[in-house]
């Protein structure tokens, strides 16, 4: 994943059909009107989940190991798909969270990264920053997210509330980004604060915070995890179909790297520096579900007569952390993945009972997938390795300078790119293309650079070239770097040598799950074809029966005919 920061501290409804003609890459056709969506009442709830972090690999490698209903309600009893990608090519966070519901890429939503420099002045922009706000009783960081004023695009849910204004919309999320995204404009939402292990509010939304939201914090459950142990859910034959604890390639820190773990075991009382350890184990996943019941309870979401829909986003950002710092590959992954099976299977039945199974539709989907540690990938006899942006940036400079003089060429890593010292550039007398080019030229002899995409390109209607039309669906002319870079298949942008992460264009980045239940909605099988998670959007625009949010590029998806009646 290309974080790189130096001195900045750098979806008719009722189609029967198997497969869509969008796909990764492809230019979608217009979306279809709601209007001719199934004529279907909508349902009282809409519960759309994210698993950050999850490829869709990991949901398939470990089937025989899950619950009767858990992931396997989307699998047995759903409609899910098969070969569902991405098709922006830096696949970070923040960007796949704008996608979701709003059904556009980075190249509208303007959500290049999870932050970025800005061209124009140099400074770090965080994807959710906002200074005019801050969070309810919790203390606000300088750049903490605090708003979608950076989103450029409408999503579902600020559509719904714009028909609707009784509807409510609840985004929760470990992660600010996680919550505030697809919350949307018009929509609240909460995130977990590290310094306090409570769920938090900002300004933005709200004055302060209502009362069931207080009664939760007041009740502290996040304490209830101090010196609680992660231990494995299954003997350890089970799994061997993963790699063991305790590698040099595993990070040793937060909680260690070898099950069984006791969170906070060396700390001798609970506070800011126990609380951050809650988010890397199953626990985060846990507390994140308890405040969405909590929510479900507190606001009356899916409750009244059916004419009204509420939207309730969970993301549940625990995976993310666990496949950043032991790997996808990992035992400790695997027993996360179990964990957050089973309590995907209470939350569920504690739908049922609480709202009713005819009464939403539950959706389930990623932010992004995970490259294999590289490390680990090489004991495979794959080609994987590292690219240290710092020493990168440092080598291109020099090489620059001694081809056009002694100056710092480049002055920052901005999400997937290079930003360059244009005043310097214009002081020499030299055209800016010249220089992106000869950085590219640069930057291709360097190992586990694969493809360096220039302005000119990024601006060209060139659909042919590998990957560049990823790019340039990630690339948005405000915000992102004249010069974007793609590193090889196997290959992380990192300083650091342990742990993995993500932000290509390549399948183990883009593939990720999109799953669906609601028998009387939506209905029951795998679909096959190639579709893209920008399809989300406009077609849960349609079970809702808004229009589709304005900037949407996704089309319907085809899913088969409901299997109850309504």
């Amino acid at each position: 994943m290309l974080k790189l920061k130096i001195s900045v501290a750098l979806l008719s409804l009722a189609a029967l059909s198997a497969c869509s003609t969008s796909g990764p890459g492809a230019t979608p056709a217009a979306t279809p009107p709601a209007a001719q969506a199934s004529a279907a009442p909508a349902p009282k709830l809409l519960v759309f989940m994210v698993i950050d972090g999850l490829p869709m690999r990991q949901v398939l490698a470990y089937r025989d190991q899950l619950q009767p209903d858990g992931f396997k309600r989307f699998l047995d009893r759903g409609t899910w798909f098969a070969d569902a990608h991405y098709a922006h090519g830096h696949t970070v966070t923040a960007a796949g969270h704008s996608v979701m519901l709003t059904g556009a890429y980075p190249q509208r939503t303007s959500i290049i990264g999870n932050e970025w420099v800005d061209p124009k002045t140099g400074q770090s922009v965080y994807c959710t920053s906002d200074a005019a706000y801050t969070y309810i009783d919790n203390k606000t960081a300088p750049l903490a997210g605090t708003s979608p004023r950076n989103l450029h695009a409408e999503t579902v849910g600020d559509v719904l509330r714009e028909q609707d204004p009784a509807a409510k919309v609840i985004a929760v999320s470990g992660k600010d980004r996680g919550a505030i995204l697809p919350g949307g404009h018009k929509g609240q939402a909460y995130m977990f604060m590290g310094e306090t292990g409570q769920f938090a509010s900002s300004t933005y939304y709200m004055s302060e915070h209502p009362q069931w939201v207080k009664n939760f914090n007041a009740a502290k459950p996040a304490d209830a995890y101090f010196h609680k142990t992660w231990a494995p859910l299954l003997p350890e034959a089970a799994y061997a179909r993963s790699v063991p604890d305790g590698q040099a390639w595993q990070a040793d820190a937060g909680n260690g790297n070898r099950l069984p773990v006791v969170l906070g075991a060396k700390l001798d009382q609970i506070g800011p520096q126990f609380y951050p350890k809650i988010l890397p184990t199953p626990f985060g996943d846990e507390l994140t579900l308890a405040f969405a019941r909590a929510a479900i309870e507190g606001e009356g979401l899916g409750g009244g007569t059916r004419a009204k829909t509420d939207l309730l986003s969970v993301s549940l950002s625990s995976h993310d952390y666990v496949n950043h710092a032991f790997g996808p590959e990992s035992r400790l992954s695997h027993d996360h993945f179990l964990y957050l099976d089973r309590y995907l299977q209470g939350f569920f039945q504690y739908l049922d009972a609480k709202i009713g199974a005819g009464n939403y539709v539950a959706v389930l989907t990623a932010d992004h997938g995970f490259a294999d540690t590289p490390e680990w990938a090489r004991t495979q006899g794959r080609d994987a390795g590292r690219v240290d942006p710092g020493k990168m940036i440092a080598a291109l400079n020099a090489s620059l300078a001694a081809q056009f003089g002694a100056g710092t060429w480049v002055t920052h890593a901005s999400a997937a790119g290079l930003l360059f010292n244009e005043p310097l550039i214009a002081q020499r007398g030299l055209k800016s293309a010249v220089v992106y080019q000869a950085a590219k030229g640069l930057l291709l002899k360097m190992d586990g650079i694969a493809d360096v995409f220039t302005l000119a390109q990024l601006q060209s209607d060139d659909k042919q070239t590998p990957y560049l039309d990823a790019m340039r669906k990630s690339w948005h002319p405000d915000r992102a770097a004249p010069l974007q870079i793609v590193a090889k298949p196997g290959w992380l942008f990192s300083s650091r040598p342990q742990g993995s992460s993500h932000g290509t264009p390549y399948a183990y980045d883009t593939h990720v799950p999109m799953l669906t239940w609601g028998p009387a909605w939506v209905g029951q099988g795998e679909v096959k074809g190639a579709v893209e998670v920008a399809d989300l959007a406009p077609t849960l625009a349609q079970l809702l029966h808004v229009r589709v949010p304005a900037q949407a590029q996704g089309r319907a998806l085809p899913l088969p005919a409901p299997t109850l009646a309504h």
